[in-house]
């Protein structure tokens, strides 16, 4: 009896530690290793809202199609259903069609033409210069999620070595060797850096879920940028003209392709609206089986509006108001355009000498200073406040380096933006 009842009860139990181990590796989430690379290839591929502008393009092809085309016929066809006229015989006897056929004039249909040919070139600038745009925070998302993790990993080894720092001291405690304000010190610094670490991590998150939207990834993925900084000591900005810059961003930007060809677009409305005030004409051919002027009657006749009143001057006047809003706006992206390029280069040539002005070994040489005073610390060759002093001081200083490199990487990818061109693959 005793067997038969236990039994199921570890039956039981195994099934429910079995049932929370496996809930609880489904929810682990999985890690996702890729390269600058690798991420835009799985953006181009993926990305909604690239897909989505891209059918912009094969819309604005279709509409060139729908202008090529020409007005259909028109048929009309009459049967007669009653007479008063006996004399001519039965009503239905009597017979009649009509075809007749739209001619524009003025060259309507090849300025609509030209118009839709412009417009498939606006869809594919816009297309383009959204894939520049979200490119650029692409690469901006994977810069920063790398250098914030590098910064999480600092803090992570701080929080580990002071936890087991208090965990000791509380014990010391215990048996009454240190005093409590040395253990209320500690926990003071480890609640600090546990809050600053929380906070990363919620800037890691945000960043991390606008990059997996842009690569389309699923959102209890984990991005883990692979890249390796070699940065150190190279003027990579000195060795490009301010002026080969500027004369590619007049080249490449799309956005200022985009200004220009409206301009083309609003002189061609200004041509079609002109064009449209005058008349357009329908030629027809007419038959009447029994008509007023006798059996089997075949007329012409041609029709089209008299312009006395509407000659489209209200379409007219706006088309000239557009072509010059457009080329005012045209001005402003080129004035815009110098303004950043130029913004941006000093920022780049300025953060570019400042870095190449720190020694190459500082951080190295940080890195193996602060491993000894741990060990100082362990051997009680130093006190606790000037470990934590040190301790605090590698934290900052490691920071701002990372912040540091984040930054210059950042201003070469906003140079890469603002040009319209690749001049610096990190």
């Amino acid at each position: 009896m005793f067997k038969i009842a236990i039994r199921p009860l570890f039956l039981v139990s195994f099934y429910l530690l079995f049932t929370v181990f496996r809930a609880s590796a489904q929810k682990a989430p999985d890690t996702l290793k890729v390269s600058i690379a690798h991420a835009e290839d799985l953006f181009l591929k993926n990305n909604l809202k690239i897909i989505i502008q891209r059918y912009n393009i094969d819309i604005a092809g279709a509409q060139v199609i729908t202008a090529r085309l020409f007005p259909n016929p028109d048929f009309s066809f009459n049967n007669g259903i009653h007479t008063s006229d006996v004399t001519q015989g039965p009503a239905f006897k009597d017979q009649s069609f009509s075809v007749s056929q739209l001619f524009t004039a003025a060259g309507k249909r090849n300025k609509n033409i030209q118009l839709a040919k412009i417009g498939v070139d606006q869809a594919k600038y816009q297309f383009f210069d959204l894939l520049r745009t979200l490119k650029f925070t692409l690469r901006n998302d994977f810069y920063n999620i790398y250098f914030q993790e590098q910064s999480a990993k600092v803090y992570n080894d701080e929080i580990s070595s002071l936890a087991k720092t208090l965990t000791v001291f509380k014990e010391q405690y215990n048996k009454g060797n240190v005093a409590e304000k040395e253990v209320l010190r500690i926990q003071s610094q480890l609640y600090t850096l546990q809050a600053e670490y929380n906070n990363l991590l919620v800037g890691i998150d945000t960043v991390q879920s606008e990059f997996k939207m842009l690569v389309k990834a699923s959102p209890d993925t984990y991005i883990r940028p692979v890249y390796n900084y070699d940065l150190d000591g190279k003027s990579i900005v000195e060795m490009v003209p301010y002026q080969a810059m500027l004369d590619s961003a007049y080249s490449n930007r799309y956005d200022l392709k985009l200004a220009k060809i409206n301009v083309d677009y609003n002189n061609m409305n200004l041509q079609l609206q002109k064009a449209a005030a005058v008349p357009d004409f329908s030629l027809s051919l007419n038959y009447d089986k029994y008509g007023s002027y006798g059996t089997n009657f075949i007329g012409a006749g041609v029709e089209f509006n008299l312009p006395f009143f509407n000659r489209n001057q209200g379409n007219i006047k706006q088309a000239r108001i557009a072509i010059d809003q457009s080329k005012v706006q045209l001005q402003s992206q080129q004035d815009q355009l110098q303004s950043d390029l130029a913004t941006k280069y000093r920022g780049a040539l300025r953060l570019e000498k400042l870095y190449n002005s720190f020694d190459p070994r500082f951080k190295q040489n940080f890195n193996h200073l602060i491993q000894e005073v741990f060990k100082n610390y362990e051997k009680r060759n130093i006190g606790l406040l000037e470990f934590l002093d040190f301790y605090d001081s590698y934290k900052t200083n490691t920071l701002q380096l990372n912040a540091l490199e984040l930054n210059r990487i950042v201003t070469l990818e906003q140079l890469n933006y603002v040009t319209g061109t690749p001049f610096f693959n990190n």
